[in-house]
């Protein structure tokens, strides 16, 4: 009988996503695959199945798949998106999309994978937040406040699940060298006449170099698999550059106005 545990993860075409899943195959996982993109198949030692978050019948078809194939032992959530723009003129819909993906994307794909887990007696759930997640960015108002929202409902989702012998683990990533700035649209209210062009400006700049000059996202996807090895998992996992450790650590003994100052300097900078 084989003893290969088996990972279902989504987000898996790009990203940190696609990262993680091709560690967690090099680590001796089998890995069932979801993305948008995908065609179903098997790739490189990893099965690869058409999976939309914000798609309930995109959901239940994957989870009949993936099952045919291997149940979860673990789950690793890693679908995401991004739109750039001001609080005022990021749209409704723009707010609601990345919610949507983020946030309601994870709720639902837990909802279907729970009982799973629930019905084999273990399971591990890895829900990809962020450092977004413990302090606010400007001009990144939606995908900041997804994150929050994936912070608070898996401190919940923790103490509910735990009676059953699962576990859940919140992954915390800083900049990371991922390629993710190809998939990050600006809110179609931007414009270069925009009150907040200037700022804007600034701050996407700094966010572009800051991820181009992170941390190599295979060794965030190694750490993952050598967690997810583990008997007992964190409940949170933050992995990011001792800069951004800091910045969380200070964010949390500072007043809220010098916090707010200390951001707004970084990313937003006068032009000389």
């Amino acid at each position: 009988m084989s003893t290969q545990k088996t990972v279902w993860v989504t987000g898996a075409s790009s990203g940190l996503g696609l990262h993680t899943a091709a560690q967690l195959q090099k680590d001796g996982w089998r890995v069932i695959a979801g993305a948008r993109s995908f065609e179903d198949g098997e790739t490189e030692g990893i099965y690869r199945l058409k999976l939309d978050v914000t798609d309930e019948e995109s959901i239940r078809n994957f989870c009949e798949k993936a099952k045919a194939i291997a149940m979860p032992d673990a789950l690793v959530q890693c679908a995401g998106m991004l739109v750039l723009g001001s609080c005022e003129e990021t749209g409704t819909e723009e707010f609601r999309r990345v919610i949507d993906t983020n946030y309601l994307g994870m709720v639902r794909v837990n909802r279907a994978v729970l009982p799973l887990m629930r019905e084999q007696g273990h399971g591990k759930i890895v829900l990809f937040s962020s450092i977004n997640g413990l302090l606010g960015i400007p001009f990144q108002s939606a995908y900041t406040a997804s994150k929050h929202a994936i912070e608070g409902y898996a401190e919940c989702l923790s103490m509910e699940v735990k009676p059953f012998g699962i576990q859940v683990m919140l992954v915390e990533p800083g900049d990371h060298r991922s390629g993710s700035d190809k998939y990050r649209p600006h809110a179609a209210a931007m414009s270069a006449d925009s009150p907040y062009a200037e700022a804007y400006e600034s701050s996407v700049a700094v966010i572009a170099h800051d991820e181009h000059n992170g941390s190599d996202p295979d060794a965030l996807g190694r750490k993952i698999a050598r967690t997810l090895d583990r008997k007992r998992i964190p409940f949170r996992k933050r992995i990011a550059s001792p800069d951004q450790h800091l910045a969380v650590y200070v964010h949390k003994l500072l007043p809220a106005k010098l916090n707010a100052a200390i951001l707004r300097k970084y990313y937003i900078r006068k032009k000389k």
